[in-house]
């Protein structure tokens, strides 16, 4: 099976940004062309050979897909700045009107059109293949945040009409909680205050360029 294989030659599932088989699931789990049961199966078996891959995989296609499927079907406001933690709503009100550096509408991110190579090449990749590697997506998202100059609420707008228009696996609870835990922090904890985010995460160029190959992502997806 193509996603044992992928597995077992893998030194780090998580890692691997620039390798497009890794954001193939979703969307198979999403249409029901792959059953998740019969993927975590077969990833079982590669414990043996990578644990840390597997057990990643397992953590994100099980687990998380659980978690993301018990938050849409218990909380009614799944798509809300009011369906995150009191904590979370409170920060972001108190940084909603704090200054963006850059500011941008809708427009100009949905064309890709911002001063980040990195997040524009995402964006790109979105449109063009229907998918976003899971680690990319947080940051793309947290980017919104940042970035859109009405702030929060509409950025979190934003962010899932991206992914309900663009993605493969749009409207799916994963893609919900993926943008909720971005720009709301559900499923996360408060972190250090600091403008624009509040105590959300935020997730910088810096911090990415450390853990891939930022020039090998954006020239697949240059303009």
């Amino acid at each position: 099976m193509r996603i044992s294989l992928e597995i077992s030659h893998s030194p780090s599932h998580i890692a691997r940004r620039n390798n497009n088989s890794i954001v193939i699931r979703c969307d198979f789990f999403y249409s029901g062309h792959l059953a998740p049961q019969r993927a975590l199966l077969e990833v079982h078996k590669m414990r043996t050979v990578q644990p840390k891959s597997a057990d990643a995989f397992i953590e994100e296609a099980f687990v998380r897909r659980e978690l993301a499927d018990n938050f849409c079907y218990y909380n009614p406001k799944y798509d809300s700045i009011k369906g995150a933690y009191q904590w979370a709503q409170e920060t972001l009100r108190l940084h909603e009107r704090d200054r963006r550096s850059p500011a941008y509408g809708d427009s100009d991110m949905e064309d890709a059109n911002t001063k980040d190579d990195l997040w524009n090449a995402t964006q790109r990749q979105l449109t063009r293949t229907g998918k976003i590697h899971g680690f990319l997506r947080m940051y793309w998202a947290k980017k919104i945040l940042e970035w859109h100059k009405d702030g929060p609420a509409a950025a979190l707008k934003l962010a899932l009409r991206l992914n309900d228009k663009y993605s493969l696996d749009g409207t799916d609870p994963n893609g919900f909680v993926g943008v909720m835990w971005s720009i709301c922090g559900v499923h996360d904890q408060g972190w250090a205050e600091r403008p624009v985010f509040g105590k959300i995460r935020c997730m910088t160029y810096k911090g990415c360029a450390g853990k891939f190959s930022i020039p090998e992502f954006v020239s697949r997806y240059s303009s």
